[in-house]
């Protein structure tokens, strides 16, 4: 019988790129008719993938969904790769937000220190073009990069090139100063690394229409008098009236991203972004209940600004340690459990 599920769901999927557990169950029981449990499936799945005959695309899929109102936010943990993203369908994410471990061995060693634990690469065009696939028209790429320097010049400038050669458009970059923490590596000390901003393909529209939603706003006799231009919007929405937006993001972005980083012996790991940051990065890219994506997650601390922010969140790390880490890190902060689901072989 074991056999017989594990040759039934082999022959029955041979062609297909993937399946899921729910798939895999549907064939079992209602095409083949055989008189099993769900656990015996998911055991001869399992069994399948420690033979070599099913590959289990991600190691680990937990989920946890918070309501607001009338709203539900959803956060969606993957222990999987980040450069593969065939699990995410095509223009399905509102935005990345992401900090690729580069390799750039030279810039993350001092002396006889390694500043990296954790694997490293450099990105490739096909990279780019799974951005790409997966972000909505116009939505916002944000990737997290050194400051150039003459060790990594000629890579970020890869970067640029591989982005647009695969549609993505270069917005915007602005650096993100550190408060008073000071590397002194390299030519020069330094407290910054650059936060590049790209769109998939022309930017959407998140910049408020200052001028129209005013005309709006006094075309229905509503009091605007000293009101800004946020505070007209919610006007208009309370009124169920249409809010006016322009290309570009929400707001013009500041000259720079002001946050300190934690203490190094309270970090969840050494690249670990502030959560003040990702929100406020969150603010300029996005929109409430929108669902945004980081490849490389980390700490977690991307996870845990989206829910500060009422964003959706998918985050994918790779390394076994630093997902359960990151995982502990997001409960311990957001006072959540996340349940383990099912998902593609």
């Amino acid at each position: 019988m074991d056999n017989t599920i594990q040759m039934n769901l082999f022959e029955y999927f041979m062609d297909s790129e993937q399946f899921s557990i729910q798939e895999a169950t549907n064939l079992v029981k209602n095409v083949k008719n055989m008189n099993v449990n769900n656990e015996s499936i998911r055991a001869r799945i399992y069994e399948g993938v420690d033979r070599g005959i099913f590959k289990k695309i991600t190691r680990g899929v937990y989920k946890v969904t918070k309501q607001l109102e009338n709203e539900e936010s959803t956060c969606l943990l993957i222990n999987g790769d980040g450069r593969d993203l065939s699990m995410i369908k095509d223009h399905s994410v509102d935005g990345i937000i992401t900090d690729h471990p580069y390799d750039l061995q030279k810039a993350l060693s001092g002396g006889n220190r390694k500043f990296a634990t954790f694997e490293l690469f450099k990105y490739e065009s096909k990279d780019f073009k799974e951005k790409q696939r997966v972000l909505k028209e116009g939505a916002f790429l944000v990737e997290f990069l050194p400051e150039e320097s003459q060790v990594n010049y000629e890579y970020l400038y890869e970067i640029k090139k591989m982005a647009r050669d695969n549609g993505l458009k270069y917005f915007a970059k602005v650096a993100w100063v550190k408060g008073n923490f000071v590397a002194n590596t390299g030519r020069k000390a330094k407290n910054s690394e650059d936060v590049m901003i790209f769109s998939n393909g022309e930017p959407r529209n998140l910049k408020l229409d200052a001028k129209k939603n005013l005309a709006i706003a006094k075309e229905n006799n509503l009091e605007v008098t000293g009101k800004t231009s946020y505070e007209i919007r919610d006007m208009l929405q309370e009124n169920n009236l249409d809010v006016a937006y322009m290309k570009g993001t929400n707001g013009m972005l500041p000259t720079v991203f002001n946050h300190q980083p934690k203490n190094t012996k309270d970090k969840i790991m050494e690249a670990e972004k502030p959560i003040e940051l990702i929100e406020e990065i969150i603010e300029y890219v996005s929109k409430p209940y929108e669902t945004l994506l980081d490849q490389f997650a980390g700490s977690g601390n991307f996870v845990i600004a989206c829910h500060n922010k009422n964003r959706n969140s998918i985050a994918i790390e790779k390394d076994d340690t630093m997902f359960q880490k990151m995982k502990n890190n997001i409960e311990k902060n957001l006072d959540v459990k996340f349940d383990e689901m099912d998902y593609d072989y």
